[in-house]
C-alpha cells in the first residue's frame, strides 16, 4: 500500500472519529431533570458566591428561619434513609449537597449470577414521596458468562422508594419524639 493510501485512511479514521464525537455533543443521559442545587448554583453566579447580603456575622434570625439547619442540600431524613436501606450495597459516589448517591453492582449471595446498581437521586428539601427517585439497574450472566442488560420489574423500584420513603418518616418520627 502507498503512503497516500496510508495517510488517506489515517485522515479519514480522524474525521469518522471527530464526527462520532460531534454527535455525541447534544446527547442527553437518563439524568436531564434539574436537580435540586442547580437553582441555588444559578443565583450564586448571579448574585456571587455570599448571595445579595454579602458576608455577615452574628445572629441573623431572618435567614435562619428558611433553613433547616441540614448542612446538607437535601432533605436530611432522605438522605439518612437513602444510605440506611442501601447500605448492603457499595457506595462508588454520595453527593449530599446535590442528592445523588450511586452505588457499584452488588451481587446477592444467593444469585451470584446476577447483580444490581442502584441510582438514587434526592430531588428536595422536603420529605415528599415525589421528593425521591430510584433508577435501577440488573444484570444477569449469559450461557457465555458475559453480564446482559436486563429489564427491572418496576414495581421493584417503587419498593425501593418506598422503604426509603418509611426510613425517613421513622427517622423523623424519632428524632420528634427525643
Amino acid at each position: 500500500m502507498s503512503r497516500f493510501h496510508h495517510t488517506f485512511k489515517a485522515i479519514t479514521m480522524v474525521s469518522l472519529l471527530a464526527l462520532g464525537l460531534s454527535a455525541c455533543e447534544n446527547m442527553t443521559g437518563p439524568d436531564t431533570f434539574e436537580r435540586p442545587n442547580d437553582k441555588w448554583q444559578k443565583r450564586d453566579r448571579e448574585q456571587g458566591v455570599f448571595g445579595e447580603g454579602g458576608l455577615t456575622f452574628g445572629d441573623d434570625k431572618a435567614k435562619r428561619q428558611n433553613q433547616n439547619g441540614t448542612g446538607i442540600g437535601v432533605n436530611a431524613y432522605l438522605w439518612r434513609a437513602t444510605l440506611d436501606t442501601i447500605s448492603f450495597m457499595p457506595l462508588a459516589s454520595a453527593d449530599p449537597f446535590g442528592g445523588v448517591v450511586l452505588t457499584d453492582w452488588h451481587s446477592p449471595s444467593a444469585s451470584p449470577n446476577e447483580r444490581f446498581k442502584l441510582n438514587v437521586y434526592i430531588l428536595g428539601q422536603a420529605l415528599r414521596a415525589d421528593g425521591i427517585r430510584v433508577a435501577a439497574f440488573r444484570q444477569v450472566k449469559n450461557k457465555n458468562n458475559e453480564w446482559q442488560v436486563v429489564q427491572m420489574d418496576p414495581k421493584a423500584i417503587t419498593d425501593i422508594e418506598n422503604a426509603i420513603l418509611t426510613r425517613a418518616r421513622q427517622l423523623r418520627t424519632d428524632s420528634m419524639t427525643q
